[in-house]
């Protein structure tokens, strides 16, 4: 069981002047019944999906790596040892890496390791899918963060659009434009914990908006359903509700918010790591 959580514990610290370096939790476990897009792929694990040379998890977990903001990283996985067997040992090896068993549930998962000295404040969440992760999607986050208790990074439908008319994505309409979410979380102190014991609650509709909101009344979903609130006075009014601070981080990066989901994203994730090394 891992230790009591603990405000003051975080992950280290840049300079004595800077601020404290973030840990990052890649979740790279999936169904207890098995992933489509493993299946898809003849892989045992989604996480282990290989895209032009590498698979996605350690694309992720280097990308992690070499950050400045990064202090620790922890992967989160149903099977661990078999995705550090999958990884190039000098990844699987490394100082700042920690493997951690989850349950089927993510939420509950992250809330027993937040705080404590497997995973200190403050704390960034990702996915293994993320496969377009870069430095310059992390420190546009990173940059953009004011110290909220939590946020999320999305990217606005026009600048995916605008770099990719066709793509595919799941977005939430709110008053003056639509998002997708880039799979990247920020929990920067204690008072994140309730907003990730709410994330069970709504685990299952993660992907659907106004799911979400019902969960703050139905004033707040009314408002979100006829698009008369913003995504950023929506994330306040939630956050307040659970008496933290919550916002979005709008992302300038169209990459930021496309994921492996299907193989329609496999394909546009592939040829886009292809024209990166080209």
């Amino acid at each position: 069981m891992p230790p009591i959580s603990d405000p003051n514990i975080s992950a280290g610290d840049l300079h004595p002047h800077q601020k404290p370096l973030w840990t990052a939790i890649i979740l790279a476990g999936q169904r207890p019944e098995g992933d489509p897009m493993a299946a898809y792929c003849n892989v045992k694990y989604k996480a282990l999906i290989p895209i032009v040379g590498q698979t996605m998890l350690e694309r992720v977990t280097r990308a992690l790596l070499t950050s400045p903001y990064i202090g620790k990283i922890v992967i989160m996985a149903q099977s661990p040892a078999d995705l550090k067997a999958g990884l190039n040992p000098d990844v699987a090896e490394h100082d700042s890496i920690n493997f951690v068993e989850s349950n089927d549930s993510i939420a509950t998962s992250i809330h027993g390791i937040i705080g404590t000295t497997v995973a200190p404040w403050p704390v960034l969440v990702t996915t293994a899918d993320n496969a377009l992760l870069t430095g310059e999607i992390l420190n546009s986050f990173f940059q953009s963060h004011g110290g909220q208790d939590v946020a999320v990074g999305v990217v606005e439908r026009r600048t995916m659009l605008s770099a990719y008319p066709d793509a595919r994505r799941t977005w939430l309409k709110f008053r003056g434009g639509a998002y997708s979410g880039a799979n990247l979380f920020a929990l920067h102190n204690a008072a994140a914990k309730p907003a990730v014991a709410l994330w069970s609650a709504v685990e299952k509709d993660r992907k659907k908006g106004w799911k979400i909101f019902a969960h703050f009344g139905p004033w707040l979903l009314l408002r979100a359903l006829s698009r008369t609130i913003s995504f950023k006075d929506a994330m306040a009014e939630a956050g307040q509700r659970l008496s933290l601070r919550a916002e979005p981080i709008i992302m300038p990066i169209a990459e930021a918010a496309i994921d492996v989901d299907k193989p329609s994203d496999l394909k546009l994730v592939t040829g886009i790591l292809e024209q990166r090394q080209g």
